[in-house]
């Protein structure tokens, strides 16, 4: 395998605005939209051989918009279940938990159909991505369209590192990273790229 590429999807008004947006589908904004846009020249310089999408929408609007139409939906890639944090600000969080952490404190339980995830469980649903991914039987890129709170605890895991690590990675919409390795370890090659950056 070549690469791996990470996609973030475009903005959104929920983005926009710090709510956490796991698993609510919101749709691209405009502004997304354009953001997706532009990426699509830095996606065609590498050779794509296995693409991999959330099922959100968001994600699968921003795989389009990239030119990416053959990507595989993949329940896994979808964003950190918030439970009972889905939809509220992390200002509004620490109101009534000061200091509140999402990689270290985790979510308040949420309603049976989203009950929260902890980060060894978003963490584990990382290692199962990635264990898809090393599957792939290819020399070219492996690409992954997703969202900015799981992708940085893939990263992490991909590093080697706890999931609590994917803190280390801020991560921006409508951006493309690239993991590669450096003497048969996995590195950073590339963060929060966009075009003209």
């Amino acid at each position: 395998m070549g690469d791996l590429l990470l996609v973030r999807h475009g903005q959104t008004e929920w983005s926009r605005s710090g709510r956490h947006t796991g698993w609510t589908d919101v749709p691209l904004t405009e502004q997304g939209r354009e953001e997706a846009r532009r990426l699509a020249p830095l996606i065609r310089e590498h050779r794509i051989a296995a693409a991999f999408v959330s099922p959100l929408r968001r994600a699968r609007e921003t795989a389009e918009l990239i030119g990416v139409r053959d990507a595989g939906v993949d329940a896994d890639l979808r964003e950190w279940d918030y439970g009972g944090y889905e939809g509220v600000t992390t200002a509004e969080i620490q109101r009534t938990r000061p200091g509140w952490f999402l990689f270290t404190d985790g979510v308040a339980p949420g309603p049976p159909e989203r009950p929260g995830e902890t980060p060894e469980e978003v963490g584990e649903r990382a290692d199962r991505m990635l264990a898809e991914v090393d599957a792939v039987d290819t020399e070219g890129d492996v690409l992954l369209v997703g969202h900015g709170h799981f992708l940085r605890v893939l990263t992490a895991r991909r590093l080697g590192l706890p999931p609590r690590d994917g803190a280390l990675f801020q991560l921006a919409t409508g951006t493309l990273c690239r993991l590669g390795t450096e003497h048969g370890r996995p590195v950073i090659a590339g963060w929060n790229v966009r075009p003209g950056v």
